[in-house]
């Protein structure tokens, strides 16, 4: 059997190889991100690639990051200390809407780069940092965003209710045949659990522990973000089911004829 290893980043320069997932439901968002961080084989790291804002009883955001740890970081220092769009300084915290939300990470995204982007270059790494930010103001309704490196986003929809970043393709089978629009929020985070074992069980340079954030529609609640160690009751009994019954369904598949 190969074996797998870990992807080798140029210079030693931490990179989030990750798998990061947000679900964009009737009832609210679910957002899910693993923690592994590695510069190399033999250099791996625990960093949360998800943070939080909000104001209780008006706006509640989540953001989840991968790429290079240090662009990704300073993009979120950037939004705490405002970012300029529409000709002034503005924050997660003042902005009037999540589309405006979205274009400020943006715009923070490409000031970073006009920052650090020759430097990195000189240094032959490339920059590389994309985002997932999720949330609701009040007076709008909740969204889901997956903002790229150049800055532009795509949104997130009701005919295709989930963005992922990182590692994904791991993950995608089993969102693709289960999730619609109107997946209960419950149903929504043992997807996103099931998604992500499959894709540490596959690829090493994603790894426990997970951080996981549901925002429930209208609430504008202080975000919380529950973290998931590999001990964790729910998440080893959500697991240990999966596999038995995904090797029992597959007992259960009718042989071919031919054979």
């Amino acid at each position: 059997m190969p074996r797998r290893v870990l992807p080798r980043r140029g210079g030693g320069e931490p990179g989030t190889m990750t798998y990061c997932v947000g679900l964009f439901l009737r009832d609210g968002l679910v957002m899910l991100g693993d923690t592994r961080t590695n510069a190399g084989v033999d250099n791996i790291s625990t960093f949360s690639k998800l943070y939080t804002a909000g104001v209780e009883g008006d706006r509640s955001f989540g953001l989840l990051s991968a790429g290079n740890l240090g662009i990704t970081q300073a993009v979120w220092n950037r939004l705490q200390e405002g970012v300029l769009l529409d000709g002034e300084m503005q924050t997660l915290l003042t902005v009037p809407t999540m589309f405006r939300a979205a274009q400020l990470v943006g715009a923070a995204v490409r000031a970073v780069y006009a920052a650090d982007g020759a430097a990195l270059k000189a240094q032959g790494l490339s920059f590389t940092a994309s985002f997932l930010i999720g949330g609701q103001i009040r007076g709008d309704d909740a969204h889901l965003f997956l903002v790229y490196s150049a800055g532009n986003f795509i949104e997130a929809t009701a005919d295709t209710p989930f963005l992922q970043i990182g590692e994904h393709k791991y993950g995608k089978p089993i969102i693709t045949r289960v999730l619609t629009h109107d997946t209960p929020l419950e149903d929504g985070v043992k997807l996103v659990l099931v998604s992500m074992d499959d894709t540490v069980r596959t690829n090493l340079s994603v790894g426990l522990p997970l951080d996981l954030l549901v925002l429930r529609k209208d609430r504008f609640e202080t975000p919380a973000v529950r973290r998931i160690a590999a001990d964790d009751p729910y998440f080893a009994a959500l697991r240990n089911g999966w596999s038995s019954r995904m090797r029992q369904t597959f007992r259960d598949l009718p042989s071919p004829e031919w054979m």
